[in-house]
This record gives C-alpha cells, sequence and structure tokens, in this order.
C-alpha cells in the first residue's frame, strides 16, 4: 500500500521497487514545489532554443550562409538530440536524476553562450550539436522525472503544466527573438545570451526543491558500445538525408554506400543491445504493443511537428516580408492551440483516465492543419494562415505528452526512464529527419519556381534566391518585380512541404488508432493486470 512521503524526509538513498520497496506517493505541494525548478530549466531549454527561430534568416544572412546552412542549424542540434536521448534515459535509471538534469541544463547553457560567439555558420552549427546534447537530456529527463513523481492517473494534470510551459517559452521566444534582433544596440548574439540568467535561477531551484530516490545498484555498467552505435548508425543516416540531392544524387554511390553502412550499424546495435546486461533501448519493451505503436507514432508525429514549424520564420519573413518580431506575433495561433488543447486535455484526462480519444482526435486535427496549410501562398489571408495553424498546434498539444503518458503506464519504475527516452528518441529523430528532407526539398522547390518567375520576367535567377545553398535572400534590396517572385516562390515552397508533411500526420494517426486503451494506474508502479504484457527484463 502506497506511503506518503514526510516533508523533511531523507529519501535521496530510498531503495526503489525493483528492491521491494513499496512506491511512495508525494503531495500536491510536494509535487509542484519539485516541478518549480523542473519546469524552469525546461523554459530555459526551450525559450534558448526558440529565440532563435525567428532570427536565423538574419543569423545566416549576417554569417554569409544560405538555404542549407539554415537547414544545418537546425538538424545539427536535433541530430545530438536524437542520438543522446536513450543514453540520457539510461542513466536516469541508474544514477541520480537531478545530477542529471543539471548536468544537461549547464551544459545546453554554455553551448548557447558559445553560439553567440559565433563568426561563421560552422562555428554555429558545431556549438548547435552541444546544445543538443543538452536539450536531449532536459527533454527525456523531464518526463522521466514526473513519471518518478507522479502515477499516471494523476499524470495528465501535471503533464499539462508541461505543456503550458513548453507553449509560454515557444511563443514568448520567437517574440523575444524578434525584439532583440530588431533593436539595433543588442543584435541577434544576445538571443543565446538571453537565457544564461534564467539557467542559474534554475538550477539554485532545482538544487533546494527536486529531491528524489537515487538507485544504487552494484557493478552496473553503461552500455557505451550501444550508444556509439546508435549515434553512428542515426548520424550516418541524417547527413545522407542532408547532402542528398544537393551533393549528389539520391541514387548514387554516395547513398548505397551511406544507407548500407547506417543499416549495418543498426543490425550491429540490436546484436548488441540483444547481448548487453544493461542496454541503452531495453529491446523487450518492443513486445509491448503499445510502447511500439506509440514510439513510430512519436516518429511521424516529430516528422510532422519539427518539419512543419522550423520553416514558419522563413514563410513570414521571406514569403510576406514581415519583421522577426512581426513573424513571431504572428504564430501565436498555432502557439495558442497547443497551449489550450494540452493543458485542458491534461485536466481532463485526470479527471476520467481515458486518453486514447484525445490521441485521435489530435492525429485529425495536426493532418488537417498541415493539410490547409499545403494550401497558402505569400498572398492568402492571414486570418485563414491563423486558422490552420490553430489547427495544427492543437493537434500537437493533444499527441506530443499523451503518447508519452500512454508508453509510461506501460512500464515498471525500474524501466521508466528508458521507455521515456524511447519516445523522446523517435520523436526527435522524426524531427531530425523532417528538417532534413524537408529542407533539401524547399530549397529545391523554391530554385525550380524562383526559375520559372524569373523567365517569365525574361531575366536571369542568379542571386534572387537561396535555394541549394546559395544566399539568403535580402527582400529589402530586390526590384519591385524580382521581390514579388522571391516571395512568391518561398510561400508557395513552404506550402508544398506541408503538404508533403500532411500524410505522415495520417500514418500516425492510423498507428494511435490501433493503440489499445489501457486504465491509467493509480501506483507509481506498474502492475501486470495494467500492462499488455508482464513487466519486461533486461538479459
Amino acid at each position: 500500500m502506497a506511503t506518503s512521503i514526510q516533508p523533511k524526509a531523507r529519501r535521496d538513498d530510498a531503495p526503489r521497487a525493483e528492491q521491494g520497496a513499496e512506491s511512495a506517493i508525494m503531495s500536491h505541494r510536494q509535487i509542484m514545489e519539485a516541478l518549480s525548478g523542473l519546469l524552469l530549466g525546461m523554459f530555459v531549454s526551450i525559450l534558448s532554443s526558440t529565440v532563435v527561430s525567428n532570427a536565423l534568416p538574419q543569423i545566416i544572412s549576417d554569417l554569409g550562409g544560405g538555404q542549407s546552412a539554415y537547414t544545418w542549424v537546425v538538424t545539427a542540434a536535433l541530430l545530438t538530440m536524437t542520438a543522446s536521448t536513450p543514453l540520457w534515459g539510461k542513466l536516469a535509471d541508474l544514477f541520480s536524476k537531478k545530477l542529471l538534469v543539471q548536468l544537461a541544463l549547464v551544459t545546453f547553457v554554455l553551448a548557447s553562450a558559445g553560439a553567440g560567439l559565433a563568426q561563421d555558420t560552422g562555428t554555429l552549427i558545431a556549438f548547435r550539436a552541444v546544445q543538443g546534447l543538452g536539450a536531449g537530456g532536459l527533454a527525456a529527463l523531464s518526463q522521466i522525472i514526473i513519471a518518478a513523481m507522479i502515477p499516471p492517473r494523476e499524470r495528465g494534470r501535471y503533464s499539462g503544466y508541461l505543456g503550458a510551459t513548453f507553449a509560454v517559452a515557444t511563443v514568448g521566444g520567437p517574440l523575444l527573438g524578434g525584439v532583440i534582433t530588431d533593436t539595433s544596440w543588442l543584435g541577434w548574439r544576445w538571443c543565446f545570451y538571453v537565457g544564461v540568467p534564467f539557467a542559474v535561477l534554475a538550477l539554485v531551484v532545482l538544487q533546494k526543491t527536486l529531491h528524489l530516490p537515487v538507485v544504487k545498484r552494484e557493478g552496473v555498467k553503461v552500455d557505451w558500445p550501444g550508444a556509439f552505435l546508435i549515434t553512428a548508425s542515426v548520424s550516418l543516416l541524417l547527413i545522407w538525408v542532408t547532402l542528398a540531392g544537393d551533393s549528389y544524387d539520391w541514387l548514387s554511390w554516395q547513398t548505397y554506400t551511406m544507407v548500407g553502412t547506417s543499416i549495418v550499424l543498426a543490425l550491429i546495435f540490436v546484436l548488441v543491445e540483444s547481448r548487453a546486461a544493461e542496454p541503452i533501448i531495453p529491446l523487450g519493451l518492443f513486445r509491448n504493443r503499445t510502447i511500439t505503436l506509440t514510439s513510430f507514432a512519436s516518429l511521424f508525429v516529430g516528422i510532422a511537428m519539427f518539419g512543419a514549424t522550423v520553416f514558419l520564420s522563413q514563410y513570414f519573413q521571406l514569403a510576406r516580408g514581415e519583421s522577426p518580431t512581426m513573424s513571431g506575433v504572428l504564430t501565436i495561433p498555432m502557439i495558442g492551440g497547443l497551449f489550450v488543447s494540452s493543458t485542458v486535455s491534461g485536466l481532463v484526462i485526470t479527471r476520467t483516465g481515458r486518453w486514447k480519444v484525445w490521441l485521435v482526435s489530435g492525429g485529425v486535427l495536426l493532418s488537417a492543419g498541415l493539410g490547409l496549410l499545403g494550401t497558402m501562398r505569400h498572398d492568402t489571408p492571414y486570418w485563414h494562415v491563423a486558422v490552420f495553424m490553430a489547427l495544427l498546434g492543437t493537434g500537437i498539444g493533444m499527441m506530443m505528452q499523451n503518447l508519452v503518458l500512454a508508453s509510461q503506464n506501460q512500464v515498471a519504475l525500474s524501466e521508466l526512464g528508458a521507455a521515456s527516452s524511447v519516445l523522446t528518441f523517435f520523436r526527435s529523430l522524426g524531427g531530425a529527419v523532417g528538417v532534413s528532407v524537408l529542407g533539401a526539398v524547399l530549397a529545391q522547390r523554391i530554385t525550380d519556381y524562383v526559375s520559372d518567375g524569373m523567365t517569365r520576367l525574361g531575366v536571369p535567377s542568379e542571386g534572387a534566391t537561396g535555394g541549394n545553398g546559395s544566399a539568403i535572400p535580402d527582400l529589402e534590396a530586390l526590384p519591385g518585380p524580382i521581390r514579388t517572385v522571391v516571395e512568391s516562390a518561398y510561400g508557395h515552397g513552404v506550402a508544398d512541404i506541408y503538404l508533403y508533411a500532411a500524410p505522415v500526420a495520417v500514418v500516425a494517426l492510423l498507428l494511435v488508432l490501433f493503440v489499445r486503451e489501457v486504465p491509467l494506474r493509480t501506483a507509481l508502479d506498474a502492475s501486470s493486470e495494467n500492462a499488455d504484457v508482464p513487466r519486461t527484463t533486461s538479459s
């Protein structure tokens, strides 16, 4: 039977469920105190990521980069975030979650400061890759820590707080970044420095408020070979996706070599994991149908979510001629939809215990929003675009947190970190693939549309666009007719990538339709009657 935790009880060295101890339930006040620092840390991470989104066109232009550099600045962080997430999850099952989340926060913020000092796109991309390491830890550990404190039935309520924090930081970041970029005496470099004071405050609050049991098991070893193999396989695949169609043809010896090597590394990874005492990703988790389906659904949601939202700033600034500040303001309908849907769905799930209807509804809205955004052009009335973005944000809010909730409800406390990081891994992998593929498609489509438009004007198209790695255009410097051609090209090109992303969202919807709704348990640890299969164990 669950026991309550006394406010001053020492819990840092408490044994966990696998040692036969009973799970402990924290009071609402204790949970909110512990969550305060965690949510602040998440806010810093998201703010530091989103604050540069509307500044990226200006940043890439100032550093002399092009569309490929724009894509790589985003992809580099997603790549390292994806590759490191399983490792963070496994470490959370073995070591102090509090120490790990603080380490992730410090890594992220130091890399942000380094990015602010970058003098070229290569240096910026390198620091963004280090940022991704910290972001992977914060993304995985926030879900793990919440799940370690709160039973699934009550978790929807607190997951809503996560969604609200995500929404506030997501909408506040672009607005703040736009203001900083448009303020001459600050400049875009301050977009990378602005999160440092918040990070210091988050570290202090985490130290004072977050107290979690530490798993202590003798003779435990981290599966470093598995970590290397999954990192190498994913990284090689994403490098291929980014360069294919630009540096070499999609069907070429480079493609065959890189894809083949990535597949071989993945197969070796599976072999190593099947024999590892403490695998990075316990393969036994995938014997559970819910975890398998939600993992692949997260993959496709990641493709749609990251691929669809990353290029919105380009649409508003290069297709509609808006300033960085206004491009942040204009995305508020999407963030508002995400904020409301994640908060409301979390509260209702806690009250009713029903979660599948939210996943299905979210999949429908996500698919509809992407499909409708695929019809927009540079001169589409803004209120149409606002409605489409609201549908997109509402769908993301309903699916993102609740996919994790459905998966966490299926596993024992000892495997919570691994299960949570698996979903974060697949979502990040989808995001990295989505940004890479859709970025390559966008560059090519813009080049084609500009070429067609300039042909109709009877003038050469060289230098008018950022397609295929050439410079991001400065609209203010372009003559009126050419500017119209470029704006039309970006409007049509960005819309095309939404059309490509919409079928991916439909696949995610189909996957969640087959997820069996299991009642959310009221205890922290899993019981056999609440899982599709008995708890998995590592061999």
